[in-house]
């Protein structure tokens, strides 16, 4: 009786399997029929992304033609790597000022994930000989721009950062993340849970403390009084505007300053 019972039932697994997986392929032309068919050009640019993923997944072709051509610092000068993603990115490019005057390097990336980031660490930082670093960088990761990460996943590539850098004598500063809020996409909290946000800056503030590094703290400057980041200081819930990153930038400099001094 036994082996008839265990027969049966693997019988009953491999006779289920395939019902499963028809049901989910009848599911998925549902919703396929349900969506509006993308149009030729937006085609064509899912598949132009795909390819330049594909070929080139933490995008060290960035910058790889303006790293080649900029000089090395000059005796006594104080220079400066901003690592990041959008919020980086989009900083004297897109919206703000980036430090007029200031011989500070803009390496930030749209869409980035800290694996990534690790990934072009040494092109993008390490042999620009900066004497700070400035390390923003995780509100991504927690959006799952490349795939799901936990809270440790993303503090072991930001200390990994934070470690390349003091081993090539560069001060670091590890930045707080921004604030989020829902005024103009509902979502944006979902993707970006405020909780998570929070837990991972009291890591990051704890891991400087510990490491020695100098902790930047963005989050509280932008935040408004339900927790969210400030309504006047972005137009889509994530990226700050030129008020923001006017709000950002001293801090920042306040930062790169504490850093040198030590």
């Amino acid at each position: 009786m036994r082996c008839w019972a265990a027969s049966s039932a693997n019988e009953t697994v491999h006779m289920i399997r395939p019902i499963a997986i028809l049901a989910g392929l009848l599911y998925a032309g549902l919703v396929l029929a349900q969506t509006a068919a993308p149009s030729p050009d937006a085609l064509m640019q899912r598949v132009a992304a795909s390819e330049q993923r594909l070929s080139d997944w933490a995008e060290l072709a960035r910058y790889r033609d303006e790293n080649s051509k900029l000089a090395a610092p000059s005796r006594g000068e104080a220079r400066v790597v901003f690592m990041g993603d959008s919020i980086t990115d989009f900083w004297g490019r897109s919206s703000g000022v980036f430090f007029p005057g200031k011989p500070y390097i803009n390496r930030g990336i749209s869409g980035q994930t800290t694996p990534q980031m690790l990934v072009r660490f040494r092109p993008d930082v390490i042999a620009l000989k900066p004497r700070v670093v400035v390390i923003l960088a995780g509100t991504n990761d927690l959006a799952g721009n490349t795939g799901p990460s936990t809270l440790g996943m993303i503090e072991d590539n930001l200390a990994s950062m934070a470690e390349l850098a003091r081993a090539h004598h560069i001060k670091v500063v590890l930045a707080s993340l921004t604030p989020v809020n829902d005024y103009a996409d509902a979502g944006m909290t979902k993707g970006r849970p405020p909780q998570e946000i929070r837990e991972l800056n009291a890591w990051i503030k704890s891991y400087a403390q510990r490491a020695h590094f100098v902790y930047l703290d963005y989050y509280d400057a932008l935040l408004d009084t339900h927790q969210m980041l400030k309504k006047d200081l972005s137009a889509d819930g994530l990226h700050p505007n030129a008020a923001g990153y006017a709000v950002m930038a001293p801090l920042a400099q306040q930062a790169i300053e504490q850093a040198l001094r030590h």
